[in-house]
């Protein structure tokens, strides 16, 4: 009961500006009446070990890690002019609403920075052929697998002519993902990096105690269904949370369900409220 009354005091103010989905005391109370009352205190657990980026948090880790690179590269003798500017996803997708909060936040336009979105492959090629050298920065607020990142980059690659070293600006980024975009030849610039052994649900995590997590990890397969871990995309079972939204890595026990009919998330996806 104890720790029930302090997640209504604390999950609020942790995980204030959440877009998806404001968390309040009533919408914690909604996700845990879905379960018997002697697993509270270990969903309580689970939800505070979710690390929250606010909206505060993620523009500041991506104008620190910008203004680090362009000085690194400005000590190599590359100007502003020849740094461009990389969305890697659809419009509207995470990727361009951080680029966009960089671009803003840092003043790029003014200094010169170039932008290009990934399938503009008519820009890419011309510009990287009018610049010969230079410094391609792509930038997301996260990576869990590196697979979808990798996709879009080496499509865009393909029309790159000249000399250009290649950046990922991201505040967080999951371990699996670091050694894969390292293997496409980009180098990431990450502010925290998401270690298997920091995801309470994870397989190398000794977080959580032992039936604790089994009971947990029943309940993922709970919400889940279908024969399903519910851990996740990867089963990467990340515990990481932006203020725009949850990654589809995040356990179903934190999300809900699609459309939130069998089970209401504490932490849902947009695209798990979409159908609702």
């Amino acid at each position: 009961m104890l720790s029930r009354l302090w997640a209504y005091w604390w999950a609020p103010r942790r995980f204030r500006g959440y877009k998806p989905q404001p968390v309040t005391r009533a919408s914690i109370s909604r996700w845990l009446r879905q379960f018997d009352k002697k697993d509270h205190r270990a969903l309580l657990r689970l939800l505070r070990r979710v690390r929250y980026f606010s909206e505060d948090e993620t523009r500041d880790a991506l104008v620190e890690l910008n203004d680090r690179l362009l000085a690194h590269l400005s000590a190599a003798g590359l100007a502003e002019e020849s740094v461009i500017y990389v969305s890697v996803h659809d419009p509207g997708s995470s990727s361009h609403v951080m680029l966009n909060l960089l671009r803003d936040a840092a003043l790029l336009e003014r200094r010169g920075c170039r932008f290009l979105d990934w399938r503009d492959t008519m820009r890419l090629h011309t510009l990287t052929n009018e610049l010969e050298q230079g410094a391609i920065v792509y930038v997301d607020d996260f990576a869990g697998t590196g697979h979808q990142f990798c996709r879009s980059r080496n499509f865009a690659a393909e029309y790159f002519v000249g000399t250009f070293a290649e950046y990922f600006l991201l505040p967080c980024i999951c371990e699996e993902a670091a050694m894969m975009i390292q293997s496409c030849g980009v180098e990431p610039r990450y502010a925290h990096l998401h270690t298997q052994t920091e995801r309470p649900l994870h397989n190398a995590s000794n977080m959580l105690r032992r039936d604790a997590k089994t009971r947990l990890l029943d309940l993922c397969r709970t919400v889940h269904g279908h024969g399903g871990s519910g851990l996740g995309y990867g089963e990467l079972a990340t515990a990481v949370v932006f203020y725009r939204n949850a990654p589809n890595t995040v356990p179903l026990l934190l999300r809900g369900n699609i459309s939130q009919n069998r089970y209401v998330g504490v932490l849902p996806r947009t695209t798990d409220l979409s159908a609702r």
